[in-house]
């Protein structure tokens, strides 16, 4: 990373209104409308690794201006073909001025670096079709997309509904 003020640290759960700051500004730059603020509370939950399941982030901190810059919010993911672990970067974001710094590279190589560390096989993650700084990006260091996949979603009411419904004859419902 070429700017000295800036470091990545490993995000604690007393960091949570920060990210949910900065989760706040990419909801805002992915143009996604929050029902409601960010809970950090609930953030700060999930970030406790004593939790399951819990994520984790890593912080870009500017040490001039005291204050977080940018974040990287993941989690593990298991693969059955190929029998292992993986990582899911489910956010990295970096405020606007801060761009261009090298500080989205920094904290992406630090969650590649945690990745192997853990002998993950992958990291996965997606990106807007529309978000053509970011499709840059990855593309420069070597991503793939993976063209033959659709990200699909089921989201809490019908979580709920399917949850309710019978599993079939002899099946185990958990």
């Amino acid at each position: 990373m070429q700017d000295r003020s800036i470091t990545i640290r490993r995000a604690q759960p007393t960091d949570a209104p920060e990210i949910a700051r900065l989760v706040g500004m990419l909801a805002e730059y992915d143009r996604v409308r929050l029902n409601e603020p960010v809970d950090a509370g609930t953030l700060s939950r999930h970030l406790d690794p004593t939790t399951l399941p819990h994520c984790e982030a890593l912080l870009a901190v500017d040490e001039k201006e005291g204050r977080s810059v940018g974040y990287a919010l993941f989690f593990h993911t298991y693969s059955t073909f190929l029998t292992s672990f993986g990582l899911w970067l489910e956010d990295l974001f970096v405020l606007e001025p801060y761009r261009g710094r090298g500080i989205g590279f920094g904290l992406f190589t630090r969650v590649c670096a945690i990745a192997r560390d853990r002998n993950c096989a992958r990291v996965d993650w997606s990106v807007l079709n529309w978000n053509e700084p970011a499709l840059n990006f990855y593309d420069r260091i070597g991503a793939t997309t993976i063209s033959d996949r659709n990200l699909m979603r089921i989201e809490a009411p019908a979580i709920t509904n399917l949850a309710g419904e019978t599993a079939g004859p002899g099946s185990d419902s958990t």
